[in-house]
């Protein structure tokens, strides 16, 4: 039998919870939660501009995707533009405040990257990627 302590399911959502929250405390300061820098990412790295895709990339349902882009248009930092040809359409435009933090953003994500890893050698950090990429793609 499994212990608590060496469930795979355990250590890896305290290992995540532990790093989300950091992260979350590092971007404060722009007024963005984890989960927003996601959506930001995938535009500012991927040029992605429909939530469907986003969606499938971060691995969150539409209807969660949904929420979040509100919040953000809430907060300034998307539009969701309606494709007039097809209203099911929906387009996702970075606004002035959005590029304004690009740089800054990737700043403090590249340090807390750093900051959580440190402990751990190259290879380590390598090895830890790609056992992560592995997990993420089974078919379970």
């Amino acid at each position: 039998m499994n212990s608590l302590d060496n469930c795979i399911n355990y250590l890896l959502t305290g290992a995540q919870h532990s790093v989300f929250q950091y992260m979350k405390k590092n971007l404060a300061q722009f007024d963005i939660t984890p989960i927003q820098y996601g959506v930001l990412g995938c535009i500012w790295e991927f040029d992605m501009h429909n939530p469907k895709d986003i969606a499938a990339h971060l691995g969150v349902e539409n209807s969660t995707i949904s929420g979040i882009l509100e919040r953000m248009e809430n907060k300034g930092l998307i539009r969701r533009m309606i494709d007039s040809s097809d209203r099911r359409f929906i387009h996702i435009e970075l606004t002035d405040i959005s590029k304004k933090i690009e740089m800054p953003v990737r700043q403090v994500v590249t340090e807390v990257d750093k900051d959580v890893l440190e402990q751990f050698s190259e290879e380590e950090i390598t090895t830890l990627k790609n056992m992560l990429r592995k997990i993420i793609a089974l078919d379970l």
